[in-house]
């Protein structure tokens, strides 16, 4: 019992505990918008927020359920994150459920149960404890986006997010038990020994590589593993959309992140060469297709295949002619690009959820029409949105950005200073639909019969403070950069 380390799985304990009371005492409430649900739910995301920032400032990396378990800064780190984007995404996603026959206490709970998968995931130090929290995610996901059961374009997103979810599973199922095959172990840093002594079939752990990444890939949504994001993005319920597009992505950063370079860090040379190409593929592919969308959601979709592919580039200059010098400033620009990534996306489907109302879906880029005459204030905030997506300074993106390139750069060799600039070049291609947003909102007229937009005090609130924080963390980038460099310098050096 002294392995099992209970105060390390603290967050996740809460968590299941107050799923579990949640799902029971909405079973009694006969409230129709689910009010004591939903604060219950939010108070259960403020103490779980509350738990892993407390365990983040004590700095401890500790180990727990027989070393399958770690609970480390970065985990820490990503789990607030990732809880704080679980948040945001109820409250905005509160008023336009009400508004679809979606607000029940499923949502409420489905949503801590997908999070307690995606903390499960972050702080996994076993291949079977990632595994456990993918399919936890996923399911509560699949679940989610079929919360519509009337409406078939979401009960047809959730049957393809699911066919090729378990694909994608079995993809990393067998990668990992490939890995297991010629290691001999589950625990990943065991498995990073096995691979440092050299004693292992190299070809069998090649095979296992390409099949991890592959699932890998697939989670992130990046080419040639992006199929379902933009019929999931577009036929899910926003609310869900958002569910997805946001939290997940942390997660998997963080088994990207477990798996890559704290288990097969002795294979870089090999995964490196695959993100590289994973990353040139999803920026071309996913800013060409944006470019000729009408189809607001399915827009951003493409754009999130495009900016995951930039994300990726910071993986690939760490490990260089067999020196790690350069390892936790790639990585942490990577995860510093994905959490500005993360928020830009909570404010901008806050904006999409807001001029939606009964009977209406504001999914198409001409429904932005002379928003600016409509509101001002969200016509401003969408517009910190876009210019955070596409790079332009001095919003969070633009810094983003620049820590990828910066660590692409500083390596100064002729290779990574060329995809450098195919990176930037590809920037430009997707400024085009981020401004042609812009320029919609502000240069077009509204049309006659456009409604007023009407939103709770909290929803528009906290909308406020989402693209402060956007607008904030591009002018004063310094505390964030430091937190995720701090954040993975410990990770590496557990």
């Amino acid at each position: 019992m002294n392995d099992m380390n209970w105060q390390a799985v603290l967050p996740q304990i809460v968590l299941l505990a107050m799923s579990c009371v949640i799902a029971l005492a909405d079973l009694f409430s006969d409230s129709e918008r689910r009010r004591p649900t939903y604060l219950l739910s939010l108070l259960t995301l403020l103490a779980v927020g509350a738990v892993q920032l407390f365990q983040y400032q004590e700095g401890l990396t500790l180990y727990a359920m027989q070393r399958m378990v770690v609970a480390d800064p970065m985990g820490h780190l990503l789990g607030f994150f990732a809880t704080v984007a679980v948040f945001v995404s109820l409250v905005y996603a509160q008023p336009y459920a009400a508004h679809r026959d979606i607000l029940k206490g499923e949502l409420f709970t489905l949503s801590l149960f997908a999070l307690l998968g995606i903390t499960i995931m972050i702080s996994a130090n076993h291949f079977l404890v990632v595994y456990l929290g993918l399919e936890l995610m996923s399911l509560s996901l699949y679940a989610m986006i079929a919360l519509r059961r009337d409406h078939p374009v979401a009960t047809e997103a959730a049957m393809k997010y699911f066919v090729l979810g378990a694909l994608a599973s079995g993809f990393l199922l067998y990668g990992l038990s490939m890995m297991y095959g010629a290691t001999g172990s589950l625990e990943i840093g065991e498995v990073f020994k096995a691979i440092a002594s050299g004693h292992v079939n190299a070809k069998v752990l090649v095979f296992g590589v390409v099949f991890v990444v592959a699932g890998l890939a697939f989670k992130l949504g990046v080419v040639p593993f992006h199929m379902w994001v933009p019929d999931v993005y577009q036929g899910a319920p926003t609310a869900v959309t958002l569910m997805i597009a946001a939290a997940p992505k942390l997660a998997a950063f963080a088994i990207t992140i477990r798996l890559l370079v704290e288990g097969m860090i002795g294979l870089a040379v090999d995964w490196q060469q695959m993100l590289i190409v994973l990353s040139v593929c999803s920026m071309v592919i996913g800013n060409l297709a944006a470019v000729a969308q009408t189809n607001l959601k399915r827009m951003l979709a493409y754009s999130a295949i495009a900016q995951l592919g930039f994300m990726l580039l910071g993986f690939t200059p760490t490990v260089v002619s067999g020196n790690t010098l350069s390892a936790a400033n790639g990585y942490s620009s990577a995860m510093f690009y994905l959490v500005a990534y993360v928020l830009t996306t909570l404010c901008t489907f806050g904006v999409v959820m807001l001029l939606s109302r009964q009977g209406f879906e504001a999914e198409e880029v001409a429904d932005l029409q002379g928003l600016n005459q409509r509101s001002p204030l969200l016509a401003g905030v969408m517009a910190v949105c876009m210019f955070s997506l596409a790079g332009v300074p001095p919003v969070v993106g633009f810094y983003a950005k620049l820590a990828v390139l910066q660590a692409l750069v500083s390596t100064n060799l002729t290779g990574y200073i060329v995809l450098a600039v195919v990176a930037v070049l590809l920037s430009l291609i997707g400024a085009f639909y981020y401004l042609r947003v812009v320029k919609t909102m502000y240069f077009e007229d509204a049309q006659a019969n456009a409604p007023l937009i009407e939103a709770p005090r909290e929803v528009r609130s906290l909308l406020v403070l989402n693209g402060a924080a956007v607008l904030g963390f591009g002018l004063l980038p310094g505390g964030l950069m430091t937190l995720c460099a701090d954040a993975i310098r410990r990770a590496l050096a557990a």
